[in-house]
């Protein structure tokens, strides 16, 4: 029984509550809910409570998207999108409240997702299991923050989110 409930509860987070089942781009699409759910977050405890909720989302992510692996039958199944939660919330913890960061923030870390440049690309390759499917994401969060951070101050501004 307990092991049922554990294996629901985990495909269940480790999926987004379902929008990794979506049938294309779930990992753009996982980015996506994961950058709208960042918005009260940020508005609400600026960039320490989004860099705490990143670190509870990999913290929490790591058994979670193991469990939900062995569930699903595969090693990295596209339907996890726990990763790109904890990534995308990494990579707009420098992009304040202006709709340009974010932007730039996403399309970052999506880039750097789905590119898989140097150490990304590593963690990718080499590290198993539930950290394996976090840490490339989070290394290309990280990477996205500071491309964020460096764009930052030369970006016009723009609609302020909060």
């Amino acid at each position: 029984m307990v092991s049922t409930i554990w294996k629901f509860a985990s495909v269940t987070l480790a999926t987004g509550f379902g929008v990794g089942r979506l049938p294309v781009a779930p990992g753009t699409f996982g980015s996506l809910a994961a950058a709208a759910a960042a918005v009260p977050i940020a508005a609400s405890g600026g960039p320490l409570a989004l860099g705490c909720a990143a670190a509870a989302a990999a913290l929490i992510g790591i058994p979670v998207a193991a469990a939900a692996a062995r569930a699903l039958g595969r090693e990295d199944p596209g339907a996890v999108v726990i990763d790109e939660v904890a990534g995308q919330w990494l990579a707009l913890i420098p992009a304040g409240a202006d709709l340009g960061a974010w932007i730039v923030g996403f399309l970052a870390f999506r880039l750097f997702d789905v590119w898989k440049p140097g150490p990304v690309g590593w963690a990718d390759r080499r590290v198993g299991g539930g950290l394996g499917i976090m840490l490339d994401d989070l290394i290309a969060g990280g990477m996205a923050a500071a491309v964020v951070a460096l764009a930052e101050p030369w970006l016009p501004p723009t609609v302020r989110l909060f």
